[in-house]
């Protein structure tokens, strides 16, 4: 083929195989006798690392910064991945943005004092505050804790401004 034109080909992209084993502008195919288009798993990864990049703990950065820019970042990423028939994977990065976004504003709580006034603020009893504002579990463990999931729920993060991520894939799906 490369003697005909004038074009090289790239081994490593260039390959007869199974469509699902194949990836192609960062989507792939199910398994399925009716095969589905789905996210490939290296799209996938890039999503999971930009969203990490985004929501470091490491980063002073003012929540609804992060927000913007995640939004901003979702936005494009949704509407380019709308095509794909899989919206359980919309609804996993959903949860996972919001426990990375749980983790932080747990951070940000740094004193056990700080945790129980801000979650008796949220509307949590004396009680579960005081136990769960003195906790010594890891940031990351304390964000999927339900406690964090009831009071940080997905009300919480819309008026913050976070636009969820499967709602719109359901509306481009709808267009």
């Amino acid at each position: 083929m490369e003697g005909k034109t004038v074009l090289k080909v790239n081994r490593e992209k260039s390959a007869v195989d199974r469509p699902w084993k194949r990836k192609f502008l960062g989507f792939s195919f199910t398994v399925n006798k009716k095969p589905k288009v789905r996210i490939a798993n290296e799209s996938i990864k890039r999503l999971k690392a930009k969203i990490r990049e985004l929501t470091s703990r490491s980063k002073p950065i003012p929540i609804e910064v992060r927000i913007e820019k995640l939004n901003q970042y979702l936005t494009g990423w949704c509407g380019y991945f709308a095509l794909a028939d899989t919206p359980i994977k919309f609804k996993e990065f959903d949860e996972c943005i919001r426990r990375r976004l749980r983790m932080i504003e747990w951070k940000k709580w740094k004193k056990p004092r700080t945790r129980v006034r801000k979650l008796r603020g949220l509307g949590v009893p004396d009680q579960k505050a005081y136990e769960w504002g003195n906790s010594r579990k890891k940031y990351w463990r304390i964000a999927c804790s339900p406690i964090l999931n009831k009071t940080l729920d997905n009300s919480y993060w819309s008026n913050r401004g976070l636009k969820s991520l499967y709602q719109r894939y359901e509306f481009l799906r709808q267009t």
